[in-house]
């Protein structure tokens, strides 16, 4: 008699269950605020699992993430705020989707069939992620999308020719697809009426444990790449590809990012850590591939990342500096790390580098996928 009522409890518990999951709506939108005269909204688009992915208009940023942990308790897995005053006082890039170039270019200088631009210098002498109001500070436009794969958001934005020096105009579309096997892919793709250098990445920053007062340094980290650019001190890279064997930048196989990150290395000094682009192993190059895997032992969160990009930019927070935001929330030191899945640091200056040139006829299209998972 015991195991029968032990039975039907169970059955109970999972026809609620599937109640919940049945009625519950897969994309939820509301008010996030004004930016200037725009208004911006925010949407929260949940898979068949229950992960949420909370995601603004204001710089096509994703907000939070939250996925569980080995114990099934659900938690926000990369830094963000609750409200849209942070993000426009200045947070250093958080979620956002940067362009039209992400990360550097050096002095923010590149020339294209002989005719030179002049970007906006906001990173010391160089142009960082598309300049002073690059799309990280842009309001995008949304459309939400139903699909049997898993509920998803498109994004628009239009960049005028000449904006922030570029030149063309340069139509961007963001694409993000929670998917029901729990994964998050990110798709974009954008179109030129010039020729003009083209790299779109998400600036998530990660903290799988799900507490942003403990650092990322006991996350267990694997990139799929032999070799790294080394940067000069202005962290531009100086065109060499070196190997990363017998380095401290060796992450081919898994290693806590704490363990060599204060080593007496020249490349360590000049990023205030790990700062660098990571060259990845592609058998073709637009093969959607595995570029990392990030790992917390503690609360037995991983997470995969493929992508079609040919680099991943690994930064390890060095420059959040635990400051108060204007609500009050603090990000301290080393809280969150980067893995953007990108094109290579001043491509537009580096021929033997991937080329990131868009002419009008071609279209920009690039995919990055990240899967949510239990470490074993």
């Amino acid at each position: 008699m015991g195991r029968y009522i032990l039975l039907s409890m169970l059955l109970a518990g999972c026809r609620l269950a599937a109640a919940s999951e049945s009625t519950q709506q897969p994309i939820q939108s509301a008010s996030f605020g004004r930016a200037g005269n725009a208004n911006v909204q925010i949407y929260t688009l949940t898979n068949a699992h229950g992960i949420e992915a909370r995601i603004m208009t204001y710089g096509a940023a994703l907000v939070s993430l939250r996925t569980p942990d080995r114990a099934g308790h659900f938690k926000n897995i990369i830094l963000g705020f609750d409200t849209l005053d942070p993000y426009l006082a200045g947070v250093p890039y958080f979620g956002a989707t940067v362009g039209r170039y992400a990360n550097r270019i050096a002095d923010g200088r590149f020339t294209v069939d002989g005719t030179s631009y002049q970007l906006p210098r906001n990173n010391g002498r160089n142009s960082l992620h598309g300049g002073t109001r690059g799309f990280d500070k842009r309001v995008w436009r949304a459309q939400p999308i139903e699909s049997p794969q898993g509920p998803a958001l498109r994004l628009t934005y239009v960049s005028a020719a000449g904006e922030e020096g570029y030149p063309g105009e340069l139509t961007a579309h963001v694409t993000y697809r929670l998917n029901h096997d729990d994964s998050l892919a990110i798709e974009y793709d954008a179109a030129a009426t010039a020729p003009t250098p083209v790299n779109l990445a998400n600036h998530a920053y990660f903290n799988l444990t799900g507490d942003p007062k403990r650092t990322i340094l006991d996350h267990v980290l694997t990139i799929h790449a032999g070799r790294f650019t080394p940067v000069d001190a202005t962290l531009i890279p100086t065109g060499e590809m070196r190997a990363v064997a017998d380095t401290p930048f060796d992450f081919r196989h898994p290693r806590v990012i704490g363990s060599h990150i204060a080593d007496e290395d020249e490349q360590l000094r000049l990023g205030g850590g790990y700062d660098h682009n990571w060259v990845l192993d592609k058998s073709s190059a637009k093969a959607l591939t595995l570029a990392a895997t990030l790992v917390d032992p503690a609360s037995g969160r991983s997470l995969d990342i493929r992508t079609t990009q040919p680099g991943l930019q690994f930064y390890s927070g060095n420059f959040l500096d635990g400051k108060p935001s204007g609500t009050g929330s603090v990000f301290g030191y080393r809280t969150g790390l980067c893995l953007e899945t990108q094109h290579f640091p001043d491509s537009p200056n580096r021929p033997d580098f991937p080329s990131t040139l868009l002419r009008p006829g071609q279209v920009y299209s690039e995919k990055t996928l990240l899967t949510f998972g239990l470490a074993p």
